[in-house]
């Protein structure tokens, strides 16, 4: 009797193992490519010097003259990397800002009695998060709680401050009709800080924020409760996440009325700054109640199944939970999202993702430590940074070799009671860099105590492997270091009866 070893794409161990015969149950560090497990791409230090403090946000572009600068905010500086060179350019007299969460969930409660405004967080109790993005060719910046800097192309410069820009802004982004927007911020009029309310320059003038009746500098105060999380462009929208909903922007143009915001749900709060990524007009993210959503104009949005989020979200540490990223893959066509997991400590140690086919979601998940991730953009590989301020390039060739696993739910081999006897393993993979090991758990029954045998080296040359191992139900473990993508491997094997 030949088993084919051959499960359909994914990882699903929301269940009992029982429950998902002939699936993959478990896995790190392989993601399915046309419907066959392989290892996800190595990773390879991107440049010798250590970025200053623990990155948590980084941005790549490209100046009027085609050099590649790439911008990392980490919880101490300001830094960039341009032309082989990584220069500091932290902004006069800002101070070094917090490494770790110390409050709890966004809201009221959050840091000591009496500290910051009422429902609002102080970002003292927030791990220090960046907004990055460019105005022309120059770098805007702005750190979570602080003002807002610009830095204009010469690495021998610091970057400064934007005259009248909001002195306390919680993010930042810049529209196609070259305008930036402060999204929670002092209010004009008063100079308090309020977490609904939005501002925003004159058009094509990021010195001017006064409102005024010629120009289309601008504030509006969102509706509701809560405070802004985090502002996204998605295609001519601007989505703005509170950390209890999510509101849309419309650009109107005219002077007394430079947008229009409107609220398109409630109960689906971003949970941190950098939880939410946009691929191809749709937003996915990561809630307060640690949900995945996705959401496009015009629609509502929608909880995204993930049959191994329970791993996830049994898991996470929430005290850090504003360090969640979201980041998309686009080679592969994924979706990414970095986590701390209470099982490793309070940084980015895992992460769990998705493949966006045609038909569905693939999910698959892994451990690495990153505390930035972005895609690749303009720059050749996707770039991360883990806590010892260590940059990567990633799906990089010349990368350090991953270590990876597979393990099947646990699956009847024969028929009804019968007993099978597997003797050989016929091994089918392609581009198997390193020997692999293979690992077999026998069960005569669901609830027994399963029967290790094994592990066995699979070579890259071996065309067989014979051992003798018995039982009603086997799982399947694959596991090694280096690169790998299975086939449709087989085992042979002899019932022997009834047990």
């Amino acid at each position: 009797m030949r088993v084919a070893l051959d499960p359909p794409p994914g990882l699903t161990d929301d269940d009992t193992t029982f429950a998902s015969p002939g699936q993959w149950a478990d896995g790190t560090n392989v993601r399915f490519i046309k419907g066959r497990p392989e290892t996800i791409g190595p990773s390879i230090s991107y440049f010798a010097t250590a970025l200053t403090g623990v990155c948590r946000n980084i941005k790549a572009w490209t100046d009027n003259d085609a050099v590649l600068d790439i911008a990392f905010g980490t919880h101490s500086a300001l830094q960039v990397y341009t032309n082989a060179t990584l220069s500091t350019i932290t902004p006069s007299g800002l101070a070094a800002g917090s490494i770790d969460n110390s409050g709890s969930a966004p809201g009221y409660g959050t840091g000591t009695y009496g500290t910051g405004t009422y429902s609002v967080p102080a970002s003292a109790f927030y791990a220090r998060t960046w907004s990055l993005d460019t105005w022309g060719e120059n770098l805007i910046a702005s750190p979570r709680g602080g003002t807002l800097y610009r830095w204009e192309n010469n690495p021998a410069s610091l970057a400064a401050v934007v005259t009248n820009a909001p002195d306390e802004i919680t993010c930042i982004l810049t529209t196609p009709e070259r305008q930036v927007l402060a999204l929670g911020c002092n209010e004009e009029g008063s100079g308090i800080f309020n977490g609904l309310c939005i501002r925003g320059c004159d058009l094509e003038d990021i010195d001017d924020w006064t409102t005024a009746a010629d120009n289309n500098a601008f504030e509006h105060i969102l509706e509701g409760s809560g405070a802004i999380v985090k502002g996204q462009m998605i295609g001519p929208y601007v989505a703005v996440w509170t950390n209890v909903g999510l509101y849309m922007g419309q650009f109107i143009g005219a002077p007394g009325q430079a947008y229009r915001f409107d609220p398109v749900a409630m109960n689906c709060g971003l949970i941190g700054p950098n939880a939410v990524v946009i691929v191809a007009g749709t937003a996915y993210w990561i809630g307060t109640d640690k949900q995945i959503r996705a959401w496009a104009p015009g629609g509502q949005p929608v909880i995204v199944d993930c049959p191994i989020w329970r791993d996830f979200a049994d898991n996470l540490t929430d005290a850090q939970a504003a360090k969640i990223i979201a980041a998309s893959l686009s080679k592969f066509n994924e979706v990414w999202f970095h986590y701390p997991d209470s099982r490793d400590g309070s940084e980015n140690s895992r992460w769990f993702a998705f493949t966006l086919t045609g038909d569905g979601l693939i999910w698959f998940r892994g451990e690495m430590e990153r505390t930035a991730f972005t895609d690749a953009g303009v720059a050749s590989f996707p770039i991360g940074a883990d806590a010892d301020g260590v940059a990567y390039l990633h799906e990089h060739p010349d990368g350090t070799a991953v270590d990876w696993s597979l393990r099947t739910a646990d699956t009847y081999v024969g028929e009804g009671d019968q007993v099978a006897e597997v003797q050989r393993f016929v091994p089918d993979f392609e581009e198997q860099e390193n020997s692999l090991d293979l690992t077999l758990f026998m069960r005569k029954d669901p609830r027994s105590t399963a029967v290790t045998k094994g592990p066995y080296a699979i070579s890259t040359s071996a065309t067989k492997k014979d051992f003798r191992a018995s039982g009603r139900i086997m799982a399947v473990k694959l596991s090694g270091t280096g690169r790998m993508r299975t086939g449709k491997s087989l085992f042979e094997a002899v019932l022997r009866g009834r047990r």
